[in-house]
């Protein structure tokens, strides 16, 4: 693969590992498999918007989930579970390959971005917190255009901040359907192989397929 002038990460489990939620899952819903759940929930949920046409606040949609996950488990959630959970999403860890890739990536002169469906308050705590704000060229949100990923709007929007051409740019990202969106909008996808999560079973498969960033700096540094 041809080296890309800029380079977008998704957020949510490609840089920041939301394992660190399970306690607090396991605490307000009763199982640490409910983290999954409801993540797998959200991203339904915000396709759903997608092919629909309609357009909802990735964080209304989360807590919208949350909700309907507790009644269908039979659990009472309140204003503070909410909270807590809000508080904790915008503290996650990264994953630890995270800060020397980005910190090699820019070395070598490489432009990068955020792309998240997260608003861009909630994304900017994220990396604030994660101690990877300073890493960033630019941080793009997907409610800055008000349609979420996978549409097209959002890649495009961030090659256009980049000042890149979608075609120079490689989205990084854990998730199948983010990758296909991402080729779908004529940019390039690099699929990281992040615990639990595979390509997509149908369709071309991303241009690259990585263990992790480690090896994906390697690639794209050789």
């Amino acid at each position: 693969m041809t080296s890309p002038q800029a380079i977008v990460f998704d957020v949510n489990e490609t840089l920041l590992d939301l394992t660190a939620l399970d306690p607090c899952f396991e605490e307000i819903l009763g199982a640490v498999a409910a983290r999954g759940e409801w993540f797998a929930t959200l991203l339904q949920a915000a396709m759903v918007t997608t092919i629909t046409g309609r357009y909802e606040n990735f964080a209304d949609l989360g807590v919208a989930c949350l909700e309907s996950l507790a009644h269908r488990l039979g659990r009472r959630i309140g204003p503070g579970d909410r909270d807590r959970l809000a508080r904790e999403f915008v503290h996650l860890p990264p994953h630890p390959d995270v800060p020397e890739a980005l910190t090699t990536l820019r070395d070598h002169g490489f432009r990068i971005a955020a792309l998240t469906n997260n608003p861009l308050a909630v994304v900017r705590s994220q990396l604030r917190n994660a101690n990877l704000a300073p890493l960033f060229d630019e941080v793009v949100s997907a409610d800055e255009v008000r349609r979420l990923k996978p549409a097209a709007e959002p890649y495009h929007h961030a090659a256009d901040r980049l000042g890149a051409g979608i075609g120079d740019l490689l989205l990084v990202a854990a998730h199948g359907w983010d990758c296909a969106g991402a080729q779908a909008a004529g940019a390039r996808a690099a699929f990281v192989r992040r615990p639990g999560q595979a390509p997509l079973p149908v369709g071309p498969g991303p241009d690259l397929i990585v263990a992790g960033l480690e090896e994906l700096t390697a690639r794209l540094t050789a």
